[in-house]
């Protein structure tokens, strides 16, 4: 009883965390954006709040310029059409070369096609029957609709294709637009790619759990296709994506554990956005700007790509002095660490390690002691 009760404060909480702002209801980037910064308390308290973070930021005077542009757009649709004519005609291609899918087992399901309400039930039915392995499971499923819990609130996803082998395992196959030269991508664009189709591996993971199904049915190798050089050709390759599949689960688990953080906000905090009629925002600019600054933010360059409060956050750090932040991976690296001065400080000792820091303290002081030994 009192488990319940406490979800029902914490439910409570979040809603009047929002207000009478609507929730803003979570797609695949937006879930796989969480993974990129799982250390943030105030990213993970309006997302779990349910916030329009792009609406509070362009309220602010912070817009961040996400987005494709409409260009973009349609050549990625293109290219995603390209790839799926003649019921994929040119995907089975490379999954036959990439898995070694054989081709008496080809079949084709284009979900879509059934209609949006009844999409989820079929996308079910038929992930159960070919995890069932019967005889007419089939091998690509077109635009299935999945579900993943966030919060309390219930996202739907839609991967590019779901793939079926006859050995047993489910690929997720993610089509990009952005170009592979000489064999290599963007960097930042691949990890993107993989953060999204790591919501789309715990999601179709998380409905064989429910069917009944070992959820290692899908594999952590999903299935990449974008255009090689400057032709359209596409080209797959696997990106293993395990670590950013751990990444997300622990986000998600904070998400949805948020009391310790709801425990440290003041009773009277609201991030209401107030919206009139016409769904505009009408509270003061200062009042919200002061109430997401009693949130601790962990600002990095990487958030600059990530998250629609970026510009906002960045002007936060600025003010507070933190003009030399170090990228995440870094400060990861370096046992949190934000800074290149924090780091210079804690190396040439003018600086006090803080709890929990001593032992990357001692690292950085080794680290100095030889540089001014090479250098001498």
């Amino acid at each position: 009883m009192s488990g319940l009760k406490r979800e029902g404060d914490h439910v409570h909480r979040l809603e009047a965390l929002r207000g009478t702002t609507p929730p803003r209801p979570h797609d695949a980037r937006a879930i796989a954006a969480l993974a990129a910064n799982p250390g943030c308390a105030r990213r993970a308290l309006l997302d779990g709040a349910g916030i329009d973070k792009d609406a509070a930021a362009r309220h602010l005077g912070f817009p961040a310029p996400f987005g494709q542009s409409p260009f973009a757009i349609t050549r990625g649709n293109m290219f995603e059409a390209q790839v799926k004519a003649d019921g994929c005609a040119e995907l089975l291609r490379m999954l036959r070369e990439l898995l070694g899918l054989p081709i008496a087992e080809v079949a084709y399901h284009d979900v879509e096609n059934v209609g949006a309400h009844l999409r989820h039930a079929h996308t079910r039915a038929l992930i159960d029957r070919a995890a069932r392995d019967e005889h007419d499971a089939g091998t690509l499923y077109d635009h299935p609709l999945l579900t993943l819990e966030i919060a309390g609130h219930t996202a739907y996803l839609e991967p590019d294709v779901v793939a079926f082998q006859l050995g047993g395992r489910f690929h997720i196959v993610e089509i990009k637009s952005f170009a592979v030269i000489d064999g290599q991508a963007d960097p930042s664009a691949v990890a993107a790619a993989a953060r999204q189709a790591a919501v789309y591996v715990l999601a179709l993971r998380t409905l064989l759990e429910e069917l009944g199904h070992d959820p290692l049915k899908v594999s952590h190798d999903v299935v990449l296709v974008c255009p090689e050089n400057f032709a359209n050709r596409p080209v797959a390759s696997l990106v293993d994506v395990r670590k950013q599949l751990a990444v997300l689960r622990r986000q998600l688990t904070r998400m949805t554990t948020l009391d310790r953080l709801l425990a440290d906000l003041p009773d009277d905090l609201s991030f209401d956005l107030r919206p009139d009629e016409d769904g505009r925002p009408t509270r003061p600019v200062a009042e919200l700007a002061d109430a997401l600054r009693r949130t601790t933010a962990r600002y990095a360059p990487d958030c600059l790509s990530t998250c629609d409060l970026c510009f906002f956050c960045r002007d936060e750090a600025r003010q507070e002095g933190a003009s030399d932040l170090l990228g995440r991976q870094v400060r990861d690296e370096l046992g949190g660490v934000a800074s290149v001065s924090e780091a210079l400080g804690l190396a040439d000792g003018t600086l006090d390690p803080a709890e929990g820091q001593e032992e990357i303290a001692r690292l950085l002081r080794n680290a100095e002691r030889l540089r001014r030994e090479c250098l001498a």
